[in-house]
């Protein structure tokens, strides 16, 4: 069985960073991010990568039936047990639409949702000074901060209701917030 573990954040909530240091420490863990398996899509040039970056480039959600089927491939596919996924669910639809696939799938158990929590100001100073792409401006950041905040309390209440949210304080340094999220992982 699948053992998935997901993390949530603002945008620039350092939850990739974190995520990638992990798995790369664990040998035993997959890293996934739902933004960087998109992005990766629009590079390849595919009618599909061309559908995602409409969305993207303007900071919108890409639709539920896109990012699901690359979600529970990734799962299915990777390497090892231990799945981390970052950036996943942003929204209602996409945290309803993946418990009720889980629910009918036995081969994937959702552990811990893991909520990195930095404030808009700290979010804001990462992604404009990161410049990583077209969809780091401070316009795409407004509304990516909205659409991510927008959900949130339903999000947190949805998974502190079945006792998996885990909330970890994102504006410690990278070694400590890491070591954190790594030790709470592994002892599940």
């Amino acid at each position: 069985m699948k053992r998935l573990f997901l993390i949530i954040g603002a945008p620039g909530s350092g939850k990739t960073t974190d995520a990638e240091l992990i798995a790369k420490d664990n040998e035993n863990i997959t890293h996934y991010s739902t933004g960087d398996m998109l992005r990766a899509e629009v590079s390849s040039g595919s009618e599909i990568g061309k559908e995602i970056d409409t969305y993207i480039s303007k900071g919108y959600i890409v639709p539920i039936s896109i990012a699901i089927k690359t979600i529970v491939n990734a799962i299915k596919n990777a390497k090892t047990d231990t799945i981390i996924i970052d950036g996943y669910p942003r929204s209602d639809e996409q945290m309803h639409t993946l418990d009720l696939h889980l629910s009918s799938d036995d081969s994937i158990s959702l552990v811990s949702v893991i909520e990195v929590q930095v404030s808009e100001e700290v979010a804001r100073e990462r992604v404009l000074g990161r410049s990583r792409g077209s969809d780091d401006s401070s316009e795409v950041f407004n509304k990516r901060m909205s659409i991510y905040t927008e959900p949130l309390e339903g999000i947190r209440a949805f998974y502190n209701a079945k006792n998996i949210l885990k909330v970890i304080d994102g504006q410690r340094t990278i070694e400590v917030i890491v070591e954190e999220m790594n030790s709470f992982i592994n002892s599940i």
